[in-house]
């Protein structure tokens, strides 16, 4: 699903569109094969009676339930979420169901964490906090590239025009 164009303003670019890295699948997609695997045993190794049948019934509820909570809700909330760095604000939109989008204005932005753990350091993934004025703040987890992408954030708000309305205290 790609990020709606009518979002953005008429003067407003996209200067990166990001998701959450494809590590973070991982866990989700084996557990979708395990639920699929034990589907299989038990239609294989499970006898063709009465009980059989019932065992079977038990273990394909049972497998079905995990394989869509753990496995496949996860795949389709990643596949929803973006995050897009444009060159007046950040947006975070996540939701299958129920979207919630989240703008941040660059100009409003006064400072950006970028948190690495080992594993995220080997994969070039991330944390990037971003805290705002008005103590509002927005965390993007899993952002592939990472430090190239706060490198990228803090060009954006060197370059975003400052707030009109700062321009016209200052200027009384």
């Amino acid at each position: 699903m790609a990020f709606p164009a009518d979002v953005l303003s008429d003067q407003e670019e996209v200067v990166l569109h990001l998701r959450p890295h494809g590590r973070s699948m991982v866990g989700p997609v084996l557990v979708v094969v395990l639920a699929v695997a034990a589907m299989i045993l038990a239609w294989v190794l499970l006898p063709e009676n009465e009980g059989g049948r019932i065992g079977l019934a038990l273990v394909a509820a049972i497998m079905l339930y995990n394989g869509l909570r753990y496995g496949v809700h996860p795949l389709a909330e990643w596949r929803c979420t973006h995050y897009v760095l444009t060159s007046e604000r950040i947006l975070m939109q996540q939701g299958l169901l129920v979207r919630v989008r989240r703008d941040l204005p660059l100009n409003r932005v006064n400072d950006h964490t970028l948190a690495q753990s080992l594993l995220d350091r080997v994969f070039g993934t991330g944390t990037l906090v971003i805290d705002s004025i008005g103590e509002q703040s927005a965390r993007l987890s899993g952002v592939p590239h990472a430090q190239r992408v706060q490198s990228t954030l803090y060009e954006l708000i060197e370059m975003a025009p400052e707030d009109e309305e700062e321009d016209a205290e200052v200027s009384s």
